[in-house]
C-alpha cells in the first residue's frame, strides 16, 4: 500500500477521467468547493490498483479505481438496480447468488433486498475496495448481512476452481477489461459463469456503452451465443459513464428462460429509484443500429411485446424510473402515483 503521487486526474478543480477505451473523450466533475486539498477523501495503490475517492460538487463522493470513475453517489443507483433486478426479476425464485467484483457493495446492497435469496457470495479480488467503500461511501450498506461470504480471490480462479450447478443468478460487476478485470472478459469465464450455474440461472454482466464498444459487444455476444442458451443486452443511463449510458449482458441456462420481462414483482418498489417491471421491459429495447448488430445472438421479443409498441401503449402502460414518475406525479393534476411511481391516467 502506498500513497499516489502525481496530480491523479486533478486540475484547476477539476478532476477528469481519460481512458484509452474511449478515446477523443473525458468526462470531467467539479470538486466541492473546488478544492483539491480539501476534497480528495483517499488516494493510494492497492497490490492491484490505485484508488481515489473524492468529494464533488454536484455528485457526491466518487470512486475512482486506475484513474476511471466507477461510481458516484448521484447516479450509482441507475446502474445497481438494473445490474442486480433484471436478472433476479427473471428468475422465478433465486436462492444463491454470486456477485463477481462489486466491492462498492451496490450490489450487494439490491440483492439483499432480496428475501428469498438465502445465500450471497462476493468474490473481489482488492480487499482495500471494500476497506474504502466501508468508510466513504453510501452504498456499503449490507457486507455485515448474515447472508454475506466475502472473498478475496482472483474471480477466474475462484469460478473455475468451483462446483458446477452452485448459483442461481451470477452477477460480474466488474471493471472495464484491463489491469486485474482482464481475464474477466475471456470466453473462458463466460464459460466458467455458465458451469457454476444451476439449470434456469442467469448470468448478468457489465457490457460496456454502445456508442464506443459495440464492436466489443457483438464479440462477447458471439462467444456468449455459443455458450447459452439465450442472450440478450439491456441498458440504462449513467451521467457520469461514457456516454451518459451503459449496458449489461443478460444470459441464460435453459431452454425457457425469458430476459425480456420480469417473472415476479418486486415488494420493496418504494425503496428503488430506478428499476420498475416496466423499465425492466423497455431496457431491452434497443437503437436500430445497435439491433441489427446484435440480432444474430441475442433473445427475440415476444410478439405481444413487439405488438403493444406503440405511442397509445406508452403513454397508457409504461411506468417511469420511480424517481422520476414522482416528480411527474406531483406537477401533473392528469397523473397520479400508485404506489413507487406507477404511472395511470
Amino acid at each position: 500500500m502506498a500513497k499516489i503521487s502525481g496530480r491523479l486526474g486533478f486540475k484547476d478543480g477539476w478532476f477528469s477521467e481519460t481512458e484509452a477505451m474511449w478515446p477523443g473523450q473525458k468526462f470531467s466533475l467539479a470538486l466541492e468547493g473546488f478544492s483539491e486539498e480539501k476534497s480528495v477523501l483517499f488516494a493510494e495503490k492497492s497490490d492491484f490498483q490505485s484508488i481515489v475517492v473524492f468529494r464533488s460538487a454536484q455528485y457526491g463522493n466518487v470512486l475512482v479505481l486506475d484513474g476511471v470513475i466507477q461510481l458516484t453517489e448521484k447516479d450509482e443507483f441507475s446502474f445497481h438496480e438494473m445490474m442486480t433486478h433484471l436478472p433476479l426479476f427473471s428468475h422465478p425464485d433465486p436462492k444463491s447468488v454470486l456477485i463477481v467484483g462489486g466491492g462498492d457493495g451496490g450490489v450487494l446492497r439490491e440483492v439483499c433486498r432480496h428475501n428469498c435469496v438465502e445465500k450471497v457470495t462476493l468474490v473481489d479480488i482488492d480487499p482495500m475496495v471494500l476497506a474504502v467503500s466501508r468508510k466513504f461511501l453510501s452504498t456499503a450498506t449490507s457486507f455485515d448481512d448474515a447472508r454475506v461470504t466475502i472473498v478475496h480471490q482472483d474471480a477466474a480462479e475462484f469460478l473455475a476452481d468451483g462446483v458446477e450447478g452452485t448459483y442461481d443468478v451470477i452477477i460480474a460487476d466488474t471493471s472495464d477489461p484491463m489491469g486485474p478485470a482482464e481475464s474477466l472478459f475471456q470466453p473462458d469465464f463466460y464459460e466458467s459463469m455458465h458451469a457454476s450455474l444451476k439449470e434456469g440461472g442467469i448470468v448478468c454482466a457489465q457490457c460496456e456503452c454502445m456508442w464506443i464498444h459495440l464492436n466489443m459487444i457483438s464479440d462477447v455476444f458471439a462467444c456468449c451465443a455459443d455458450i447459452f442458451d439465450a442472450v440478450a443486452y439491456a441498458s440504462t443511463m449513467v451521467p457520469s459513464y461514457p456516454c451518459g449510458q451503459i449496458g449489461f449482458l443478460l444470459a441464460g441456462k435453459g431452454p425457457d428462460i425469458i430476459l425480456r420481462s420480469p417473472c415476479r414483482t418486486p415488494s420493496f418498489q418504494s425503496h428503488l429509484k430506478w428499476y420498475n417491471p416496466s423499465v425492466h421491459r423497455a431496457s431491452f429495447v434497443l437503437p436500430q443500429f445497435v439491433e441489427d448488430r446484435l440480432a444474430p445472438y441475442t433473445q427475440t421479443y415476444l410478439e405481444d411485446e413487439e405488438e403493444s409498441d406503440t405511442m397509445e401503449c406508452f403513454f397508457s402502460r409504461c411506468k417511469l424510473p420511480s424517481f422520476l414518475g414522482n416528480i411527474f406525479a406531483t406537477h401533473d393534476s392528469t397523473l397520479q402515483t400508485v404506489g413507487n411511481g406507477d404511472r395511470t391516467e
